[in-house]
């Protein structure tokens, strides 16, 4: 008789558990996946005790490791985010191992009170986006760090939300992706519109763009603050954006005037223009109708586009408002295997190749820089810094916030956290709500620690940050100046003077104090 109630009482207690964990809304793992999913979560604790046992160690899983999640995971639910005992990375032994040189006086960081202090860490952009053509509706980003382009299609609704809420709280900027403006980038947070070579959103039937719905939408939509022209993506450059058809709802393919349940291919190049003289044209005629600032996001590959775009913004006085470099680590919902792998420059190698282009040319401090490609940790966002990017946009470490596990299944539909499917049963247990705060905490997490690193440095700001702050390891005693690596000149990589006191006055520093 007891057996009986032993089991009776086990099959009830499993059955209020998965009621709790089906009406629970914190955690999208436990909703979609009822008592399986706790397990996840025991092997996830104990982990650092099993960790002996474990092949793989806290560096070595790709493209983010155990460390670097747990730091997101952390960050985005206010928890402890430190780490004891010592760094287990072999330094001695490290190579291509960034190394932060601290200054012997470093600053100390405002208390609630002081001048300068922020409880959001709002850290202001050192450039204007717009000033140098005058652009109407030209601004300074009220934050360094952004969200990346990630489409409503390529993302769930519920996470296209949680992002643009969480956007709002910290301030931010929100990417949309090629795929146009939804409903769910319209709570809260400033957007900046993405124009990828398919003109979704601004195209006619035929797939032609339209230059009076371009300019009607942003004309409704005063979150629209910049337009982005997508050349080419880090992780499949040359090849175009692309959405499965298992993603293409009716509510998506009405957004983006396609077909539904269609695979939805954007063309490798933009239709509207075949040189730079043809992108400077357009860049300008869309400034002009809109009075909006306009920016290019780009992988690199071959250098004569850079060297000829450099040229002709010195020559013609026609220039983009900024520029977004995409490392080919960077991430995407679908793509070839060879094409993640090889196609496009890393960020580094990327980055630095442009900036000493238009360094050359004289018109560094003309245009604002935006680093993109696993730039979402303060060592490499700040390092981004220090290479001379004004800010960086990072897309999926924000994805991690709000619930990604890293499953990589974002190709097929079926990610189990409701992040990148359409699924309704996964994406019912992502609730926009909650994952919207910890959007905003790892966005504030991360400009917090960003400034932290600067004040190690001496330095008031990020984007004060020198090429000098940093070394690279190589090898067992052999290290590399980052300046002399990048063979980068003196004055690159830092503001002009009028941005560096712009900044200052905007933090609330004291004139006169030392930057």
């Amino acid at each position: 008789m007891w057996i009986e109630w032993i089991c009776f009482g086990v099959v009830a207690l499993l059955l209020l558990v998965t009621i709790y964990d089906v009406c629970q809304r914190k955690h999208a793992i436990l909703r979609n996946f009822p008592i399986i999913g706790h397990f996840r979560y025991l092997l996830e604790a104990i982990g650092p005790e099993l960790r002996q046992y474990i092949v793989t160690d806290n560096e070595s899983e790709r493209p983010f490791s155990r460390d670097q999640r747990r730091w997101v995971y952390a960050s985005s639910k206010q928890q402890n985010s430190y780490f004891g005992f010592g760094t287990d990375n072999d330094l001695e032994n490290a190579k291509d191992y960034l190394i932060i040189k601290q200054s012997a006086f470093p600053l100390a960081e405002p208390k609630p009170g002081e001048p300068g202090y922020d409880p959001k860490y709002s850290l202001p952009c050192a450039k204007k986006l717009g000033r140098f053509r005058g652009r109407k509706k030209a601004f300074r980003p009220k934050s360094i760090v952004n969200v990346s382009a990630m489409s409503f299609g390529s993302l769930s609704w519920a996470a296209t939300k949680a992002i643009n809420q969480g956007c709002g709280i910290a301030e931010c900027l929100h990417n949309t992706g090629e795929g146009g403006i939804s409903p769910y980038h319209l709570n809260g947070g400033d957007l900046i519109w993405q124009i990828g070579t398919g003109y979704f959103g601004c195209r006619e039937d035929d797939g032609r763009f339209s230059i009076e719905k371009l300019v009607d939408t942003c004309q409704q939509h005063e979150q629209i603050r910049a337009l982005e022209i997508k050349l080419s993506q880090g992780a499949k450059a040359g090849l175009g954006g692309m959405v499965l058809g298992a993603k293409v709802t009716p509510e998506i393919a009405k957004i983006r005037g396609i077909p539904v349940g269609k695979d939805c291919i954007s063309p490798p190049k933009h239709s509207e223009f075949n040189d730079v003289d043809g992108l400077l044209d357009w860049v300008e005629l869309l400034a002009e109708r809109t009075g909006l600032p306009v920016g290019i996001k780009s992988a690199v590959g071959e250098m004569d586009f850079w060297n000829e775009l450099a040229k002709k913004i010195d020559l013609t006085g026609r220039a983009v408002d900024y520029v977004a470099i995409d490392g080919g680590e960077g991430g995407t919902g679908a793509a070839p295997l060879v094409f993640t792998d090889h196609v496009s420059l890393p960020f580094k190698h990327a980055f630095t190749r442009v900036y000493n282009c238009f360094a050359e040319w004289g018109i560094h401090e003309k245009v604002a820089f935006v680093g993109s490609g696993k730039l979402g940790f303060p060592e490499t966002a700040l390092f981004a810094f220090g290479l001379g990017c004004d800010m960086v946009a990072v897309a999926r470490e924000p994805m991690m916030s709000i619930g990604c596990i890293q499953a990589q299944r974002c190709h097929t539909g079926h990610c189990p956290a409701g992040v990148a499917t359409h699924n309704k049963w996964l994406v019912r247990g992502l609730d926009p709500e909650s994952k919207s705060a910890r959007l905003a905490n790892y966005i504030i997490a991360l400009r917090k620690e960003l400034l932290k690193l600067s004040h190690a440095c001496g330095a008031r700001h990020p984007a004060m940050v020198t090429p000098d702050h940093f070394e690279i390891l190589d090898g067992p005693y052999e290290s590399t100046n980052v300046r002399e690596l990048f063979k980068y000149k003196r004055a690159h990589g830092l503001p002009s003077d009028d941005d560096q006191t712009k900044i200052i006055s905007l933090m609330d520093i004291k004139d006169g104090e030392k930057s």
